[in-house]
């Protein structure tokens, strides 16, 4: 009858395996092992008794609670649209003033309207709304077609330069491309404009003002105005503050005169609802008041 071995070291049995004069002890496994091995075969059972689980071709196993996530999901969609409808009603019926003087129905625009901010606008205008190079900044409160809900409100539905028959239409000429000025004209009158916004000038740039100012004159002050501060009627903006959609450094002004801007918002009235529309109007006004932290 074979004699248990005892390792001399531990004092634990061995299995009787031995290489090259090591010995194998004999190592059970850890009773706690079997406890979670145990526990977690109940608990999946009893899921699989509970709970949907087991795909059946055509159907699946409905479980003994009859839970259904899809039919949760959509009980939650449907509450929450409910819950939506209470406020959205007020938004699509009460003018701009009242919604924006009413603190509650504010909270709302800013949360659904930060929403569809960032999954329609920021791609331009970034998420804060401080556009980029040939975008508006809308957080500057430096409005080309007027700021009020309303006029946001249209520019939104319509566009500009878009596909929409109501677009609005804002364009700027090549004066140098087109041949309309001559290149001394256009630094001239590129010098002036950056003058209007206090920019310091070289002695150079300052010696052409006085042509400059002529030529603005003559052909910019019908749409940016006589003193540079622009026209909303069309889309032309302010000259006179540091807001520059294309750059305001001399290179960058050169280039908008010598082979003008045709901007393009596309329209949003077929993508997104009246109410989705007002809210963003609402959204984007408040992107200067608050610094463009929302």
């Amino acid at each position: 009858m074979a004699t248990e071995r005892h390792d001399p070291i531990t004092g634990r049995p061995t299995t009787g395996h031995e290489w090259n004069g090591i010995e194998e002890l004999e190592t059970p496994v850890p009773r706690v092992v079997f406890f979670f091995l145990i526990a977690g075969t109940l608990f999946a059972v009893g899921y699989w008794l509970l709970m949907p689980a087991w795909p059946l071709g055509w159907t699946y196993t409905k479980g003994l609670l009859g839970i259904d996530q899809r039919t949760v999901v959509t009980r939650q969609v449907e509450q929450a649209a409910v819950s939506r409808a209470v406020w959205a009603d007020r938004i699509a019926g009460e003018d701009f003033a009242a919604i924006a003087a009413d603190e509650e129905l504010m909270r709302h625009v800013r949360d659904t309207g930060r929403t569809l901010f960032v999954d329609n606008c920021a791609v331009c205008h970034g998420v804060r709304g401080t556009g980029g190079p040939g975008f508006p900044n809308l957080a500057a409160g430096a409005w080309l077609w007027g700021g009020d809900p309303e006029t946001i409100a249209e520019t939104i539905s319509v566009g500009i330069n878009s596909t929409d028959d109501d677009t609005r239409i804002s364009q700027m000429m090549a004066f140098g491309r087109d041949g309309v000025l001559e290149i001394g004209q256009v630094r001239a009158v590129a010098a002036y404009v950056r003058s209007l916004s206090g920019q310091q000038l070289g002695e150079t740039d300052q010696a052409r003002l006085p042509e400059g100012q002529e030529v603005f004159a003559a052909n910019c002050a019908a749409c940016h105005g006589e003193e540079g501060k622009g026209m909303a009627e069309a889309g032309a903006p302010d000259l006179t503050d540091e807001n520059w959609i294309y750059g305001g450094d001399a290179q960058s002004v050169f280039t908008t005169i010598y082979s003008g801007r045709q901007g393009h918002m596309p329209h949003w009235q077929d993508r997104l609802s009246p109410v989705d529309i007002r809210i963003l109007a609402l959204y984007v006004g408040t992107l200067a008041t608050d610094g463009g932290t929302q």
